[in-house]
């Protein structure tokens, strides 16, 4: 059973090591909308992806959340014509795991700003 758990944790060690930037900044956002009781969807990730300059393209943008999404990272749901992101439990450890790495930092969420006014 204890191999079990090694072998679990060694892929968890894993899937975070691959993750970009653009992935952490996604959980960021998510959590932060989460806690504002704000809907963050794909197309407000893409614009906040596209001025933090980590993409200029929305094919990638929901690359990156389809990918946080086949991690269990996020659920994403279709609400009235929008596609919201919400960060999962299992997203929620990685980020916390991203944030004590210090590997990245977190970039402001313009249209977080935006939907708060």
């Amino acid at each position: 059973m204890a191999r079990s758990a090694e072998l679990t944790d060694d892929l968890f060690q894993d899937q975070l090591n691959r993750l970009g930037e653009g992935h952490f900044q996604i959980l960021c956002w998510c959590s932060m909308s989460e806690a504002e009781s704000i809907k963050y969807n794909i197309t407000n990730c893409f614009d906040d992806l596209k001025h933090a300059n980590i993409t200029r393209t929305k094919q990638t943008a929901v690359s990156i959340v389809e990918t946080l999404w086949a991690l269990c990272y996020v659920d994403i749901r279709e609400e009235r014509n929008r596609k919201n992101i919400y960060i999962t439990s299992h997203g929620a450890k990685a980020l916390e795991k991203l944030i004590k790495s210090n590997r990245y930092t977190v970039k402001k969420s313009l249209s977080m700003e935006d939907l708060k006014s």
